[in-house]
Order: C-alpha cells, then sequence, then structure tokens
C-alpha cells in the first residue's frame, strides 16, 4: 500500500471512494461488499486476538491455581496435624506430672499428710470437681489411706485441667479406688442417691499401661460416663521395689476433630485420619476409597490396590510427605501425608483434581461467552445497519462521495488504532485500554470495551498475585532480621573473656527454623563467679524465640543481683508465672562457678543432666535432681546442689536437641553415642569438644531434616594456678 497525503492507495478507505466514483448504479453492491469484508476482518481479528488473550490467561491462572493448591495443602496440613498433636502431648504431659507427684507421695507415705477427699456431688456439675470413686465391694476404709496420701493432688488436678484445656484426668489405686476430677459428677450418681460403682482396674486403659509398662494412647473409644468419642492416654506408676502404685490417665475428646474433618469436603477437598495399623478411623463420609470402617474390616491403606495411595500413607507413617498426585477408585487427588508422632496417627489431606481445574475452565467458558456476545452484537448491528442504508441509498445518491471519505476514515482509523494496539500487547503490557479513537457509538466501540474489560480484568489478577508474592519475601525478609537480632542476643565473641586464663567457656546454638527457643549464657557476676546458664524454651519458631529472648533477659537481671542458683529460678519462675497467658513454660539449667575455689553451685529446672569431666577421668553423665519447669506453676522453689571441680576438670551442658537427634530411620542419637563423642577427646578444648559433637551428631543425622535446636556449652576450670602461671 501506498499513502497520498491522508489517503492510503490500495486500503479500503480508496476502494470505497474509487467504487463510487465509477459506478454510482453499483454502489449498492460494492458497498454491501465492502461492509461484508469488514465484517469479516473484525470477526478474525476479534477470534484470534480471543485465543491469544485466552490461551495466555488460562495457562498463568492455571499455573498459579496449581501453586497456590501445593503451598496450601503442604501449610495447613502441617499445620493441622501439628495442632492436634499438640492436643495429644499437652495430655501426654499432664498424665505424666500426675504420675510423677502421685509415685513422689505413694513412695514417702510417712512424710505426706493425709488430705481430705469427697464423693460424687451433683451440686459441682459444669465445674472441676475432684471426688473418689470405688470398684463394687470395695469398701472405702480399706483404701481411705491411700486415698488421703493421693487427696494432695486435688489441686494439681485442677489446675492441670485448666492449663491444657481437658476437663477430666485421673489416678487409680490397684486396690480399684480411683482419684478424679472431672466436670459432671452427677454423672457417678444413681437415681437412688447411690454412688454409681466404678472398676477402673477392668477398663481397657487401666489394663493396656499396666501390659505395656510405659505411657500408651488407647485406641478411638466411647467414654465411660459421657458417651462422647476419645483418645485415652495413661500411664502406669512404680514404686522403687518394681510394684504397681497405679495408673494415671486422661481422656481426649475428638468430637471437634470429626467435625472438622467432616466439613472438610465443602471446599472441594478432605481431611483423614489414619491410625499406627494402616485404618482409616477419621473422615467425611461418600468419598470413594476412603471410607471408614470398623477395625475387622477395615483395609490396610499400606497395602491398599492403588500403589501410590500405599506409598504415600506408609512414607507419611515416616514423616511428612511432599504433595503428590494420587489415582484411586477412579479419581484423582492433590494428596500430602503429615504424621502425629506423639499418638502415632497420620493426617491425610486430598484436594480433587478436577475441582482445582474448575475455575479455569469456568474462566475459559465466561471469556467464551463474552466474546460470543460481542460478535453477535456486532453482526446484530451490522445487518440492521446494512438495511437501513437499503431504504436511504437512493437520497445519499448525490453525497455518496462525501460520505464515503467520512465514513471510511471513520470505520478504518479506529480498527487500524485497535489493530496496533493490539499487536503491541505482551507478556509485560496485556492491558489493552479504551481511547476517544474508539468511541465511535457502534460496533466498534462495543469491541473496543469487550477488548478493554478482559484486559483489565487481566491486569487485575496478575497484580493480586504479584502483591502475594511481594508479601512472602517480605516476611522472609523479616524473619532473616530476626534471626540475625536472636544471634546477636547469645555471647559470641571468642574467646569469650581474652583476659581470663583461670577457664575457658564457649557456646553454640544452630536453630532448627530461622529462629529458635534455646539459648545459653555465661557472664561473670563479679571478678570471682562465672554464671553459666542452659535453656530449651517449649515450642518452636517465632513465638518460643521472644519467650526465650524474655527468659534470659529476667535470668541474667536476677544473677547480676548476686543471688544463687535456686534463687535465681526461684524469681525467674516468678516473674515468667505472673504474665504467662502464653502457657508457654522453659527449662533451665544454671551453675555458677567460683574461680577461686572450683566450688560449682547448681540447679536443675527441668533440664537435660550436665556432663562432668575430672581432671584424668572421663566424661560422665550427672544425675541431677530437677525441679519443675520454669513457668509451669507458681509457687516452685528450686534446690541446689555442689560439685567440686578441680583445675583441669570439664563441664558440658546441652538442650534436648543433641539426645534426641533423629536420622532418616527415626533413631535418636541418645546420651550413649553423646558420652562416647565426648571421650573421643576429651582433653581437647572446649571449642574443638563442641565441633566434635556437632561433627558427629551430623555425621549420625546425615540429610534427615532437623527438628529441634541444637544448643551446647563446654566449660574448662584451669584454676587459680593458671593465673600464677600466666603470670
Amino acid at each position: 500500500m501506498k499513502r497520498l497525503k491522508h489517503l492510503v492507495i490500495g486500503g479500503i478507505e480508496s476502494k470505497v471512494v474509487t467504487l463510487v466514483l465509477i459506478a454510482m448504479f453499483l454502489v449498492a453492491g460494492v458497498f454491501v461488499a465492502s461492509m461484508l469484508t469488514q465484517n469479516s476482518l473484525l470477526t478474525g481479528l476479534t477470534r484470534d486476538t480471543s485465543e491469544r488473550q485466552l490461551s495466555s490467561v488460562t495457562g498463568t491462572t492455571a499455573t498459579v491455581i496449581d501453586t497456590v493448591i501445593v503451598e496450601n495443602m503442604d501449610r495447613q496440613t502441617e499445620l493441622e496435624a501439628k495442632l492436634t498433636d499438640q492436643l495429644f502431648h499437652d495430655r501426654a504431659v499432664g498424665v505424666q506430672m500426675v504420675g510423677d507427684y502421685a509415685a513422689k507421695l505413694l513412695e514417702n507415705p510417712d512424710e505426706t499428710p493425709r488430705a481430705a477427699w469427697q464423693r460424687p456431688d451433683a451440686s459441682h456439675d459444669g465445674e472441676l470437681f475432684v471426688k473418689a470413686l470405688f470398684a463394687e465391694g470395695l469398701e472405702a476404709s480399706a483404701v481411705d489411706d491411700k486415698l488421703g496420701i493421693i487427696a494432695n493432688m486435688t489441686d494439681l488436678m485442677i489446675s492441670l485441667c485448666g492449663a491444657y484445656g481437658t476437663d477430666n484426668i485421673w489416678f487409680t489405686l490397684p486396690e480399684g479406688a480411683t482419684l478424679m476430677a472431672d466436670t459432671v459428677p452427677g454423672n457417678w450418681i444413681e437415681e437412688d442417691g447411690s454412688f454409681t460403682p466404678y472398676d477402673a482396674c477392668s477398663r481397657y486403659w487401666y489394663l493396656q499401661a499396666a501390659e505395656a509398662g510405659e505411657m500408651v494412647f488407647s485406641d478411638v473409644e466411647y467414654d465411660y460416663r459421657t458417651g462422647r468419642m476419645c483418645v485415652t492416654c495413661s500411664l502406669p506408676v512404680y514404686g522403687a521395689d518394681g510394684a504397681l502404685l497405679g495408673v494415671a490417665g486422661a481422656d481426649l475428646f475428638l468430637d471437634d476433630m470429626e467435625r472438622a474433618i467432616r466439613r472438610s469436603v465443602e471446599n472441594g477437598g478432605f481431611l483423614g485420619v489414619v491410625n499406627q495399623n494402616g485404618h482409616l478411623i477419621i473422615a467425611p463420609s461418600d468419598n470413594g476409597e476412603f471410607q471408614v470402617m470398623n477395625s475387622a474390616e477395615a483395609p490396610d491403606l499400606r497395602y491398599s490396590e492403588y500403589e501410590e495411595l500405599a506409598a504415600l500413607v506408609r512414607d507419611a507413617m515416616q514423616g511428612k510427605t511432599d504433595v503428590r498426585l494420587v489415582h484411586a477408585a477412579g479419581e484423582t487427588y492433590y494428596a500430602i501425608g503429615v504424621p502425629m508422632k506423639t499418638v502415632g496417627w497420620t493426617l491425610l489431606a486430598a484436594y480433587s483434581e478436577a475441582e482445582a481445574e474448575r475455575p479455569v475452565h469456568q474462566l475459559e467458558d465466561d471469556y467464551q461467552g463474552i466474546q460470543q456476545e460481542a460478535v453477535a452484537a456486532y453482526r446484530s448491528k451490522s445487518a440492521a445497519g446494512l438495511t437501513w442504508l437499503w431504504g436511504v441509498l437512493i437520497v445519499l445518491l448525490l453525497v455518496m462521495l462525501l460520505g464515503a471519505f467520512i465514513m471510511s476514515k471513520r470505520i478504518v482509523r479506529p480498527l487500524n488504532t485497535i489493530t496496533k494496539r493490539i499487536a503491541a500487547l505482551s507478556e509485560t503490557n496485556l492491558e489493552f485500554k479504551m481511547e476517544d479513537a474508539y468511541k465511535t457509538g457502534d460496533e466498534v466501540e462495543e469491541l473496543a470495551r469487550s477488548f478493554a474489560t478482559i484486559s483489565h480484568k487481566t491486569v487485575e489478577y496478575l497484580d493480586t498475585v504479584r502483591r502475594v508474592t511481594a508479601e512472602k519475601e517480605r516476611i522472609g525478609a523479616e524473619l532473616t532480621l530476626a534471626t540475625q537480632i536472636q544471634a546477636a542476643m547469645l555471647p559470641h565473641i571468642v574467646p569469650a573473656f581474652p583476659d581470663r586464663t583461670d577457664f575457658d567457656v564457649i557456646g553454640r546454638m544452630d536453630p532448627a527454623k530461622e529462629v529458635g527457643g534455646d539459648f545459653f549464657d555465661y557472664f561473670l557476676v563479679d571478678d570471682d563467679h562465672l554464671c553459666m546458664v542452659m535453656a530449651d524454651v517449649s515450642g518452636k519458631g517465632v513465638p518460643a524465640a521472644l519467650f526465650m529472648m524474655a527468659s534470659k533477659i529476667i535470668l541474667q537481671s536476677v544473677a547480676m543481683l548476686g543471688r544463687s542458683p535456686g534463687e535465681i529460678l526461684t524469681k525467674t519462675n516468678e516473674a515468667i508465672c505472673s504474665n504467662n497467658e502464653a502457657q508457654m513454660f522453659v527449662t533451665v539449667w544454671i551453675g555458677i562457678l567460683e574461680l577461686s575455689t572450683g566450688k560449682l553451685t547448681c540447679a536443675n529446672a527441668g533440664h537435660e543432666y550436665p556432663v562432668f569431666k575430672q581432671p584424668h577421668g572421663c566424661f560422665e553423665l550427672y544425675k541431677d535432681k530437677h525441679g519443675f519447669v520454669i513457668g509451669g506453676m507458681e509457687g516452685i522453689r528450686y534446690k541446689e546442689y555442689v560439685i567440686q571441680l578441680e583445675p583441669g576438670a570439664k563441664l558440658f551442658v546441652y538442650t534436648d536437641g543433641v539426645p534426641e537427634a533423629t536420622n532418616a530411620l527415626q533413631e535418636l542419637y541418645g546420651t550413649e553415642r553423646m558420652l562416647e563423642a565426648l571421650n573421643e577427646h576429651p582433653d581437647a578444648s572446649p571449642m574443638d569438644i563442641l565441633k566434635n559433637m556437632r561433627k558427629s551428631v551430623d555425621s549420625f543425622v546425615l540429610d534427615a531434616e532437623q527438628f529441634d535446636d541444637l544448643t551446647m556449652l563446654c566449660l574448662e576450670y584451669k584454676g587459680p594456678e593458671a593465673v600464677d602461671k600466666e603470670g
């Protein structure tokens, strides 16, 4: 084509003018042909542009939806499993505390005062109430003394129920008497006013715990007193002579878990719980292969005929899996499994692949519908205009030449502009914007508005995706900063005290996540007293890190007042308990070394046993007496003990991340391997001892994921003679 001023030679505009000049009587046919040509051009242009934009939009949407599903399933399922497992862990902690306290009371009956105990009282329904229950035929007088001893646990039972959000906990004597805290004491009273007999020694949880000889979780059962579905945690308690003193226990009701799982099907996916035998015990109904059956008929999903499902269940029992595509019973699912370690169960989450692709298909259908409506509207208006033009053709013959110029420019110019704008669209510029040139008041304007509407919605959608991505990057940057701040809070200067030659001390902390809950500290209270702290906060991540920083500051502040280790722990516990709404706690080992004499005064608040090495000896575990954890209960007083360190002696303290480091076979590193690693080079410097220990743990764990913070501290006491020699 050539241009002559504003006229394009060979284009639509010139053809219209030429046809009018050559044959006035043939103008109608030529005009119809011109209109048909334009209609075909617009229809083809619309179709091609629509196909390109539809392909780009649906492809981008499918990729984003697939990524969102995988990330959300991974994050949400792990969170659900952790929250559920935490419920079982909390029950285990409460039962363990009742069992430990009962053992202490029953092992020392002469030192224990007898407390009053009560029978069931319906006036206390709806509140926590502690009462005694008896097996049928058992006289209260036969066990009155023992009940008086364990009745000292009344306040502890009520406190534990409140702290861990449960409404029952108990302790059963082998004679058949049970001291139980629950909220329905009226359920234990018959209509005639007599008390309901309760032979706890014949219940499944008692027999199961006595046979196992350790803490156990029962299968899903129905509660004896309320009929609600529950799992019972029970712990046998033994005396020093090995005799069974009784069984402690508590129920974990599954109502909320079952309702949440049955509701999960509402959003196109569902959750299911698989027990340690591979049986599906909780799941929504009508889910094909995922059906809950009784234990005699339930298939073992670990050996399902659907190999992908069987592999997922087996892998999930060993550790958290990735999100996989699983084919089962004619359906395809996105699926992931996360274990609940405390009880040995596994949480499965599945989302229908067909449901995941539905938004893409819906977007495609909507897009095509809009396009078809635009084309239909254009064709309808074109036909109406053509009919009207035939009616006025005779009147317009004299002005056809002028009309040809005007109409051709009006039609062609917006189309050329639309073509250029569409050709300029790319992956970085998807928006077609409405301009004044398109406002022609006819089908061209309708077409332009359709393009503009679709392009704007596409850009808005992609902007939303970018904002979500930016938010994730911001959170990652904040976690990195939190890691740096936490590292700066811990001692990190080596050597720690370059002007002191009478001792050498160093510590290290490797968090399992960006930030950790462990911490260590060492500082001089004065020139002759070195304070050392090793602590482990309950939980992981940012909450544990914040609690750690607060605990560290309180411990150091109290220690600098010149308090003894026991007083430091007591004052710290009082400060934390006074404002511990998060119900978190911390285990602490603290020691203050008198540098001039080597006397080490220590106290332990539920922490790991320390390890000592005297000169010419080897590293040995020192099983000190543990006090209660910091933040667990008010009014605790902590006892101290003294170790005499000779020049050349060494101390090694650590958190449970060392002995509980786990390899891919789910084997624990353990204290035996820890002692062996320490004694391979017992005369090494404290820094080398920590390096050797970390190397030993890494060689054991290999590529397995680190689930807990790994924190260690080592001290070598050289004595005042080292100062004299240096001098």
